[in-house]
């Protein structure tokens, strides 16, 4: 398959980002904003996996579609990058769990003690992840929402972007740290902590697919850290006070 011209790969860029996690970084810009400006971030709440209808199977239909809705660009960007591996396949399944699981390790405990460190300092917004309303079916919705974020992230801002950008003749690095600040714009919304904390993931992630060429082990993770934010703080919420 030809490699289509530099203009067009920059335009197909653009695209790809306004309509995906481009698009959700200047959302997310405008609501820190917002928040500054109507009480502080210390005051604020970000709702992740928030209820959509008040009736129930009004709200598992606009759930269902707004997960599938969301994973359409990662689509895109497969079938655009055709000919074209990034390691998202079923070749390694062992290796990519257990390396997945290690990524997630390695970001989500850090992760953890950034949120704390954040709110204490008035820089990261209290973070809802899981809907105040709880059904049968709201753990499988959170774990569909969490392997969304995980394909939509790494997909798109990882294996798509950097691939593109190595080939419009970027280094290595400044692709990653491209990557990694539109990662941390698009996080915004829940504060300036949690902005620099999905920086760092992206540089680390970024880092990896680039020695590697493998995307999956990225998923993994992020999906890995996403059930365990969501459904934990489900699990827990009520039990240690935070809702």
């Amino acid at each position: 398959m030809s490699t289509p011209s530099p203009t067009r790969l920059r335009a197909e860029v653009w695209i790809v980002l306004g309509l995906s996690l481009g698009q959700s970084a200047v959302y997310a810009v405008l609501s820190l904003v917002i928040k500054l400006t109507d009480g502080g971030l210390r005051e604020s709440t970000a709702t992740l996996n928030a209820t959509r209808a008040d009736r129930q199977w009004l709200d598992l239909t606009l759930q269902l579609l707004s997960i599938g809705f969301g994973v359409l660009p990662v689509l895109l960007a497969l079938y655009l990058l055709a000919g074209r591996p990034i390691g998202f396949d079923r070749t390694r399944p062992r290796h990519d769990l257990l390396v997945g699981t290690g990524l997630a390790a390695v970001i989500g405990i850090p992760g953890l003690g950034l949120y704390f460190a954040g709110r204490a300092l008035g820089v990261t917004a209290e973070i809802v992840p899981a809907p105040d309303t709880v059904y049968l079916w709201t753990v499988g919705i959170l774990v569909l929402a969490a392997l969304q974020n995980g394909l939509l992230e790494e997909v798109v801002m990882v294996g798509y972007l950097q691939t593109r950008l190595r080939q419009l003749g970027w280094g290595p690095w400044p692709a990653i740290v491209l990557s990694s600040l539109i990662r941390g714009t698009y996080h915004l919304y829940q504060g300036f902590g949690q902005a620099l904390g999905n920086v760092v993931m992206g540089l680390v992630f970024g880092w990896w697919f680039e020695r590697t060429g493998r995307v999956m082990p990225l998923v993994v993770a992020h999906t890995l850290l996403d059930v365990v934010a969501f459904v934990g703080y489900l699990a827990l919420a009520d039990q240690i006070g935070l809702r």
